[in-house]
């Protein structure tokens, strides 16, 4: 079968660069080996955030008496929660069946080979792309190389469970080991997560990173950085114990479950290797156009590295149709946003302080305090700050770090401004409705004129 575009992989970057292309007139055809939406929507984004959902109800009903509130003994059953959970996924993966039923789209189940530029194999039917090949097989989860690792479950895994177990050990304090901390947490599910680096979050700013540990300690997650995990061995009494190394000595802790959550790596198809398309360190190498080693073969998402999120391999599709199409693409890839799911919300957007110092910008930071704003007073959720970094020379936003309720939406207007190059009194000028918990950013910015 013949047809203009291949797509390997129908998560996020794959279908929604399939509808897209679809509706410029060409036609494509889409292999999927798996459940149409990729790793986003059946094991990672969406799941996590409806079980996340789950356990806010549960803080909520905790937080009645607080409110002045008199409640019955309410409870979340988690085999209830993960049913939730699993509607919520079948309901958007029929909605992405139904965008890949458009007009000029093939769908092809199974396992792709590539055998050139041009030419992918399917259960041993050949299909041929006249224009281009985009790579789209996303990730997987990553491990550790010690002793024991198999005795640890993944995300994938944790994801499929009904029940929690009574204690959990999470290695990895990053995005994905965060979440779960917080969901398993507010299920009654003792956490403890390990991490190797001196501040969970790795990449966001430090001063967002603490007050995250400290919420999260608060709520009675037991956090242990600067720790290299050694081993995974099983107890007698069938539970598992992580052995650590910190500041020199050999530590450990015992939890019924363990959690392997350090991070993710790239799943390159068959053939792409020997079709000539350059791999470093397990990612496919590729220019900005997201065009590869090998011309008319592009590789978008997870599976080249740049950047894991779902929303960066859709941005990264666009570019790399508007490559093949010849059109010009104002996309920048260099802005955006990221957010962490836990409670409180975490989300950044361009450069930390650290970062912008290292790089020589002479820069002035603004905080804003959610304790100060009405909307967050209202809702009782007023654990938090903003911090926007500006470069004094121009003017211009290079970095915003958020801590606090629905940081994940409010990053978006700073990601906007710096993405329409607007400088922060561009931004403080615009008017923000009242109350609002948006009113955090010109807050933070006042204090910059």
């Amino acid at each position: 079968m013949t047809s203009d575009i291949i797509i390997i992989g129908a998560g996020p970057g794959g279908y929604e660069t399939a509808v897209e292309a679809a509706r410029e007139g060409l036609t494509v055809t889409v292999v999927e080996r798996d459940a149409l939406g990729g790793t986003c929507l059946n094991r990672g984004c969406i799941p996590t955030k409806a079980l996340l959902r789950s356990a806010e109800v549960l803080d909520i009903v905790g937080q009645a008496e607080e409110f002045g509130i008199k409640t019955n003994d309410i409870s979340v059953d988690y085999a209830r929660a993960a049913e939730r959970k699993d509607a919520i996924v079948n309901q958007l993966r029929d909605g992405v069946t139904s965008l890949l039923s458009a007009p000029g789209i093939n769908v092809v189940k199974g396992e792709a080979e590539i055998v050139s530029a041009r030419e992918v194999i399917v259960d041993g039917a050949v299909y041929t792309a006249e224009k281009a090949i985009i790579i789209a097989t996303g990730s997987c989860p990553a491990s550790l190389p010690i002793d024991g690792a198999d005795l640890a479950v993944n995300s994938d895994h944790l994801l499929t469970m009904t029940s929690l177990p009574s204690s959990a050990v999470i290695i990895g304090g990053g995005v994905i080991g965060m979440e779960f901390a917080g969901i398993l947490n507010s299920f009654g599910t003792e956490v403890t997560v390990v991490e190797y680096c001196p501040e969970i979050l790795p990449p966001f700013d430090r001063d967002i990173a603490k007050r995250l540990r400290t919420a999260l300690s608060r709520r009675g997650v037991t956090i242990i950085v600067s720790a290299a995990v050694k081993s995974i061995a099983a107890t007698a009494d069938g539970h598992r114990e992580v052995t650590y190394e910190r500041k020199g000595k050999s530590l450990s802790v015992e939890a019924e479950m363990v959690v392997m959550a350090v991070g993710r790596r790239p799943v390159v198809p068959k053939g792409a290797e020997n079709a000539g398309v350059a791999i470093e360190r397990g990612r496919i190498v590729v220019s900005d156009d997201m065009s590869t080693s090998v011309p008319g073969i592009y590789a978008i998402g997870d599976v080249n590295g740049r950047c894991m999120l779902a929303h960066a391999a859709t941005a990264q599709g666009r570019v790399a149709l508007a490559s093949i199409l010849g059109h010009e693409c104002a996309i920048n890839l260099n802005v955006v946003p990221s957010a962490v799911f836990t409670c409180p919300e975490t989300a950044m957007v361009g450069l930390t302080e650290e970062a912008a110092i290292q790089a020589g910008l002479d820069i002035a930071v603004g905080r804003s305090m959610f304790r100060a704003n009405g909307k967050a007073l209202a809702l009782g959720e007023t654990d938090g700050l903003v911090k926007i970094i500006v470069n004094k020379a121009d003017r211009r936003i290079v970095g915003c770090h958020i801590i606090g309720p629905h940081a994940s939406d409010i990053i978006t207007e700073v990601a906007l401004a710096i993405a329409a190059n607007l400088t922060a009194d561009d931004l403080a000028d615009a008017i923000h409705s009242h109350p609002t918990l948006s009113e955090v950013i010109p807050a933070a910015l006042a204090a910059l004129r």
